[in-house]
């Protein structure tokens, strides 16, 4: 089975992805995994060395597609340490 990762922050930009890739995805070919990065901030490293850079993004089978545009990476680590 492939894998899917959405990655996203909960913004609105976010969230709207998030239900229209998650439809659109067949879920007997991809086993959909959903990683809010503003509530899971330890899970920034792995997105990034997924390659993502800002989110919503869509991980599917190592290959990175970026959504539209809600917040850069680097935006969420600054969070972390506020």
């Amino acid at each position: 089975m492939k894998t899917a990762i959405f990655y996203h922050a909960g913004c609105p930009v976010c969230l709207s992805a998030k239900q229209q890739v998650l439809d659109a995805l067949d879920k007997n070919q991809f086993a959909i995994s959903v990683i809010h990065l503003g509530e899971n901030i330890s899970t920034l490293a792995d997105a990034q060395l997924a390659g993502v850079k800002s989110v919503p993004a869509l991980v599917l089978d190592g290959s990175v597609f970026h959504i539209n545009f809600g917040a850069a990476l680097e935006d969420l680590k600054g969070e972390q340490h506020a």
